[in-house]
């Protein structure tokens, strides 16, 4: 258990923000669905030497952070905004329904929803040779007791919290319970790219996301479908079009009229109004569209800065 001294930093949003859709927001491994005001995380600090575990409250003030660990917490501020999608301007996120009635409505729907990410391209790759062509449910269970067995555990406003082990822990498990020796395998060679820089952030974003998805591929166990998913949600760019999506092309069908699922050409020339926040367009489509038609219980709590 970590037991460093607690540090701590605000964010403040530009532009709507609300940290319950965040936290209940499900996918990849985090599957949680409860809200008590807190969200909990627990990472690999960017560069893979450190863990941390942090938690973050929201009030009309801002994002509030506690961060437990001893990874710097200058590098923990900038990643847990980059998680949260905090880095970004939401203000001018929200006027893309200002051109796009359909966005407006979505934007209605889920105020203060941002994409949050996957804590680091490292773990997403991670997540990615770990649950491919198993059932995710079951494969997040397998991650987390590999997370309590080798990684850092945190109390996390009352919850014991396990960070995911760095590449170096990664590399001297030998065996464990619901990996396969192969899947072990490439799980070992995603932190050999991650201990070669190879997923490191600003190379990822030097390269831009088209160029960074080809190169991913590289790695052992790493296709098109999963560098993409590497390359867009767990490395923040905000304005990347997945044309081969087909749940996204089922959805822009449906909202916008079309009387079938869109084909690349009609998503592009829809998309071309949610420029510079394509990425975060579609997300917000997949998460809010059954919003529009069938009530939700609760509400959500959008900040505004």
């Amino acid at each position: 258990m970590q037991l460093a001294t607690r540090r701590a930093f605000t964010i403040v949003p530009n532009g709507p923000f609300s940290l319950r859709e965040a936290a209940t927001f499900a996918f990849g491994h985090h599957v949680e669905t409860a809200w008590d005001g807190v969200m909990r995380l627990a990472f690999c600090a960017d560069g893979y030497a450190d863990q941390a575990g942090v938690e973050v409250r929201q009030d009309e003030r801002g994002v509030h952070c506690v961060v437990f660990g001893d990874a710097s917490v200058d590098a923990v501020r900038a990643q847990v905004a980059r998680i949260l999608s905090l880095d970004r301007d939401g203000e001018a996120f929200a006027r893309i329904g200002e051109r796009d009635p359909v966005m407006a409505r979505l934007l209605t729907a889920a105020p203060g929803l941002r994409p949050p990410l996957f804590y680091s391209p490292y773990e997403a790759a991670a997540w990615a040779v770990l649950s491919v062509r198993r059932v995710p449910k079951q494969m997040a269970s397998v991650r987390r007791r590999l997370c309590e067995a080798h990684g850092a555990t945190f109390q996390l406003a009352g919850e014991r919290v396990a960070a995911f082990p760095t590449p170096d822990q990664l590399l001297v498990v030998d065996a464990f319970p619901g990996i396969s020796a192969d899947r072990l395998a490439r799980m070992h060679g995603v932190a050999r790219a991650a201990l070669d820089g190879l997923l490191d952030i600003a190379r990822i974003h030097a390269l831009g996301p088209e160029a960074a998805m080809a190169d991913l591929q590289r790695i052992g166990g790493i296709g098109p479908f999963y560098s993409a998913l590497i390359v867009v949600r767990a490395s923040g760019f905000a304005d990347v079009l997945p044309l081969e999506e087909q749940k996204a092309l089922a959805l822009a069908g449906e909202l916008y009229g079309l009387g079938a699922p869109a084909t690349r050409e009609q998503f592009t020339e829809i998309a071309e109004a949610w420029r510079p926040f394509r990425t975060w367009a579609v997300v917000l489509m997949r998460a809010a569209a059954s919003r529009l038609t069938a009530p939700r219980s609760g509400s959500s709590d959008a900040a505004a800065a």
